[in-house]
């Protein structure tokens, strides 16, 4: 039995082989990709779709790159190439591209697929070796390459370090059409709705529970303190901190259930005080276009538990707590 020593040397000579694969595709980059990319971009802009294609490992990593696409919004569906000459040649329509992926540019379905394709005037991009001269290159209108490869596995039983290099420039495809395109978070965030990904990209103004005219009381900042606290409890369960604004509505502050603490342990007196006397001034806050990606950056960074949230003029709309955060699981407690 090998000796755990030999096994972490033999894995790190694996993921070097493999890294050594990616770093030398990004020195293969030139105006052949810019073409790719074009024709991606041409295919995305006409409402066309990139249809991904490739055998065995190839056809894996063409569905990732196709998910990649599709998630930069870039239309795109993976199509086995055995499956396209029974019925499914019925998805591609003039208007699409074929991504058609094979290290040795020679697997006779793909070559059988970009061929047919190609009488249609589909254009066709390849990643090959690029070593030159394949069939699937001469039927590309693109042909990319990423170098004779040395593969992690021994004897090269199995494709490792050429479907990381073919994964690496496939998703740098993808992005840098999607660049090209002005593909923009808002765009990003509507098409990932789910999951925690998704959660950190919806509006922070749906997930408060304290909105302004609602549940959540707006105070005058001359009020005293005690006449702050009396109003705000008329809304009933109210959150840990007062929002205070100046004669114009433009929040001028906010009383945290800590500075009451502070407060009447040091003078009870200091109840009758106008509240703009102890309140903190200009607190940090969130504008109301936020997402919940920016309150947990500020959460963390000003380890504030309460955030007012205001519109363009300054004027509160909510307030967002730290358990609004909690409960959504963007944040632990």
């Amino acid at each position: 039995m090998a000796k755990s020593s030999d096994d972490l040397e033999f894995a790190r000579r694996a993921i070097l082989a493999e890294s050594e694969a990616v770093a030398r595709v990004a020195e293969l980059l030139d105006d052949a990709f810019l073409e790719a990319v074009a024709i991606i971009v041409e295919a995305a802009d006409a409402d066309g779709s990139v249809v991904v294609s490739g055998m065995g490992k190839s056809g894996l990593i063409g569905q990732k790159i196709s998910a990649t696409l599709a998630s930069l919004g870039i239309p795109s569906q993976w199509v086995h190439p055995s499956e396209a000459a029974h019925g499914d040649l019925g998805r591609i329509r003039r208007g699409d591209c074929l991504l058609a992926l094979s290290y040795s540019g020679e697997t006779d379905e793909l070559v059988g697929l970009a061929g047919i394709l190609k009488q249609d005037a589909v254009p066709i991009i390849s990643i090959t070796k690029g070593a030159g001269g394949s069939s699937l290159e001469r039927l590309s209108t693109v042909a990319l390459g990423i170098g004779i490869v040395e593969e992690a596995c021994p004897l090269s039983l199995a494709p490792t370090s050429s479907t990381t290099a073919t994964l690496a420039l496939g998703d740098a495809l993808a992005l840098t059409a999607s660049r090209r395109r002005a593909f923009s978070a808002d765009d990003f965030a509507r098409r990932h709705p789910g999951g925690l990904l998704g959660d950190l990209l919806r509006p922070i103004t749906e997930i408060i529970r304290f909105k302004a005219g609602e549940s959540l009381p707006v105070l005058q900042e001359t009020l005293t303190v005690a006449d702050a606290l009396k109003q705000a409890a008329e809304v009933g369960r109210r959150p840990g901190a007062l929002v205070l604004i100046d004669a114009n509505g433009i929040l001028s502050g906010v009383f945290t259930d800590g500075d009451l603490r502070r407060l009447i342990l040091r003078d009870t007196s200091e109840l009758a005080k106008p509240i703009s006397t102890v309140m903190t001034r200009s607190p940090r806050t969130l504008p109301a276009t936020a997402i919940v990606r920016d309150a947990v950056n500020l959460i963390r960074e000003a380890r504030q538990d309460e955030i007012p949230v205001v519109d363009d003029q300054g004027r509160p709309v909510g307030l967002l707590d730290v358990q609004d955060l909690i409960a959504l699981k963007v944040v632990r407690d």
